[in-house]
């Protein structure tokens, strides 16, 4: 209909249930715009966007031995997948990521023993091998961080001793303990990825500025600057100087890499 919706490509919000978060689980969420506490720019391209509140979600799932109703799925601005409003039998309410398929009144729980159906959280240890998962832990009481993106899942694919295999969404291959918790299915919203802005009003929505290239600048503001006419701006790197496309910036001795299977595909 007009040039910003021309290439427009969004969501439909047909799995969201409910427009109004639940008030015991707001936080409020400041806005820094890129500055820091005396005021100096110290971040670039952040500013503006849409006010906020931030949506507590549990990730940790550690009240065992408790099934919970689902009330509501609902959007969350922090955020690429949908939230889920959990109803404990004791009154208690929480947020949970929502995986993949699931529905108003479908009851979810966590702990040992319980069966490997989506929604549900349990311990590496008692998952299937071959499983589909998100929400992963990284240490034993941690929270989930990992696979916690929209679409985003993880597989299980072996067990050797005290330790799971775990395929991860970079494709990278890694070990964890078999006591950490992880999430059995996909996350919600999967066509977060096919998303097109279609104007850059978007953007400011979302509180990001204009970005500007480092070759189209001068010497003097970035390494990629410069030149007569259009030059390609040499070497991709970045404005403090660190190479990018391909340069390791893990760092070598780090202890965890043992842990490591095989790295992520380039």
């Amino acid at each position: 209909m007009t040039p910003g919706t021309r290439h427009k490509v969004i969501g439909t919000f047909d799995d969201i249930t409910s427009s109004t978060p639940e008030k015991s689980l707001l936080s409020p969420l400041k806005s820094s715009g890129g500055r820091n506490n005396s005021g100096k720019m110290t971040v670039r391209y952040i500013g503006g966007g849409h006010k906020r509140m931030y949506r507590i979600v549990d990730f940790k799932r550690d009240k065992d031995n408790m099934s919970a109703q689902v009330k509501t799925i609902e959007y969350d601005p922090n955020r690429s997948a949908r939230i889920a409003l959990l109803c404990y039998p004791d009154g208690e309410k929480r947020y949970m990521l929502a995986p993949n398929g699931l529905q108003v009144g479908q009851t979810v729980s966590t702990g040992a023993g319980v069966a490997p159906e989506v929604g549900n959280t349990l311990f590496l240890a008692d998952i299937p091998l071959g499983t589909v998962i998100h929400n992963i832990e990284l240490y034993p009481g941690q929270g989930a961080v990992m696979a916690r993106s929209a679409g985003t899942y993880a597989q299980l694919l072996a067990r050797e001793g005290k330790f799971a295999i775990i395929k991860l969404p970079s494709g990278e291959t890694r070990m964890v303990l078999v006591t950490c918790r992880a999430t059995i299915g996909v996350v919600s919203n999967p066509d977060h990825s096919l998303e097109s802005h279609g104007k850059a009003g978007r953007k400011r929505w979302l509180g990001r500025r204009p970005r500007n290239r480092g070759v189209s600048m001068n010497p003097v503001d970035h390494p990629m600057g410069g030149g007569e006419g259009r030059s390609s701006g040499g070497h991709p790197r970045s404005r403090k100087g660190l190479l990018a496309k391909g340069y390791k910036t893990r760092d070598p001795k780090k202890t965890t890499s043992k842990f490591i299977v095989s790295r992520r595909k380039k």
